[in-house]
C-alpha cells in the first residue's frame, strides 16, 4: 500500500502521527531527531514508518521524494491491516 508521507526532520524526538493536508491529498507527519543531511533523514523516516506498521524495515520502500519533505512509501503487508493502523495513526 503507498502512503503520503510529510516529513519534519531536526524533531526532539521520532514520533508518527498527525495529519498535513498537502497539495497532493492527506498525509501522514512523520517527525525524526535525524537531520536531513546525506539522507539521513530518510533513512529515519524509513526506519521510523516500519515501526509504527509493524513491519520489517525492508518492508517499507521510498517510492518518490528522496530529497523532498513530502515522501510517498510503500509498505508491504495485508491492506487490511495496514489501512485501520493509518487511520488510527492520521487521527
Amino acid at each position: 500500500m503507498r502512503i503520503l508521507l510529510r516529513v519534519r526532520p531536526g524533531a526532539s524526538r521520532t514520533a508518527v502521527g498527525g495529519r498535513y493536508d498537502g497539495p497532493s491529498g492527506p498525509a501522514l507527519v512523520v517527525a525524526v531527531a535525524a537531520r536531513a543531511v546525506e539522507g539521513q533523514a530518510t533513512k529515519a523516516v524509513l526506519d521510523a514508518v516500519a515501526a509504527a506498521f509493524g513491519v520489517r524495515r525492508s518492508g517499507v520502500t521510498l517510492v518518490r521524494g528522496v530529497t523532498s519533505r513530502d515522501k510517498v512509501v510503500e509498505v508491504e503487508g495485508e491492506e487490511s491491516d495496514i489501512r485501520p493502523r493509518l487511520k488510527r495513526l492520521l487521527g
